[in-house]
């Protein structure tokens, strides 16, 4: 069976081995964050309607529990906000009446949770995981480039909101740039808003693939640790990367190739990336990789990290 709504499963940075759901179309999304490994966003929007079809996602979640071991994660996550699907909550629901067992983490930028019913749709999650990268409008504008009906105020409410009644864990990210949103007034304000929500723990993240803007530098790992510092709330912590796994079973060119543009087409990965995502060989990927160059179905990106590969922004 072909898979069009989920994905992986894949070595998480934070969730062990997880299945991929996405809920909405290529960049359909609240926010246009400048960092986006996604790239721009398309669909700027916060109306919540049924992007893609309940039916085909259950489908295809029923077949994976089916023919494969159970991962440690089911994660919305994505092209875009899940929360923008409003079968995002009974979904959750057929996730745990299948298998009761797997926990359900939920990838959000937080702008839908001022909305009482997104929260609901929430609370049979394990985690959610929000981020919140900025407190000032400016700022918020800035790095996370809003629709235009989002107030920021509201966000930061709804936030505490969901913080107060749901009963799983909540990680919350901040992503850091420098010389964008690491001022130490920004951040101090930032501190007591985290310290009111009082998540189960604070991520700091920073660039680690292109963003959707060009140019943009990560921050040090010396700059994450001062970021901590100021905002000086409980369980802080620095994410770390995802360390490679040992290599697969043998597979078809054919199933190779849909499993590395399925993967690239949601976000820019170097080979050490699809190396650990997908389980497989390395020297088979670099082989793939430059027969889809020749092809002109994917293009190479040199950055810090170094070579990153997506699928091309204007097919031939």
């Amino acid at each position: 069976m072909r898979y069009n709504h989920i994905f992986g499963p894949v070595p998480s940075r934070r969730l062990g081995l997880s299945l991929g759901v996405d809920l909405v179309r290529h960049k359909t999304c609240t926010l246009d964050c400048i960092y986006c490994e996604c790239g721009p966003t398309t669909n700027l929007t916060i109306e919540r309607k049924k992007y893609v079809p309940f039916d085909e996602v259950t489908a295809e979640l029923a077949h994976y529990f089916e023919n494969h071991p159970d991962p440690d994660y089911v994660t919305f996550s994505g092209s875009g906000e899940p929360t923008l699907n409003p079968d995002i909550g009974r979904i959750i629901d057929f996730i745990k009446e299948k298998k009761a067992k797997i926990r359900v983490a939920v990838l959000t930028n937080a702008t839908l949770l001022s909305d009482p019913v997104v929260r609901k749709d929430l609370s049979r999650a394990d985690l959610v995981m929000p981020s919140l990268d900025a407190v000032t409008p400016q700022t918020f504008k800035k790095i996370n480039r809003p629709s235009g009906q989002i107030d920021l105020h509201e966000v930061i409410d709804g936030l505490k909101t969901f913080a107060g009644s749901f009963q799983g864990e909540i990680w919350l990210e901040v992503f850091i740039l420098p010389g964008i949103n690491d001022d130490r007034d920004e951040l101090e304000t930032l501190g007591k808003i985290i310290r009111d929500i009082n998540p189960t723990r604070v991520q700091l993240n920073t660039l680690d693939r292109p963003g959707a803007v060009p140019g943009l530098k990560p921050a040090s790992r010396q700059d994450l640790e001062r970021v901590g510092g100021i905002i000086n709330a409980a369980n802080v912590e620095i994410i770390a990367r995802v360390k490679d796994l040992a290599s697969g079973d043998h597979i078809s060119d054919e199933k190779m190739e849909a499993m590395v543009m399925e993967t690239i087409h949601r976000r820019p990965c170097t080979l050490d990336d699809l190396t650990a995502a997908l389980n497989l060989e390395k020297g088979n990927l670099e082989i793939l990789m430059k027969r889809l160059i020749l092809e002109d179905k994917v293009e190479a990106v040199q950055q810090d990290r170094g070579m990153f590969y997506q699928t091309r922004k204007d097919p031939l």
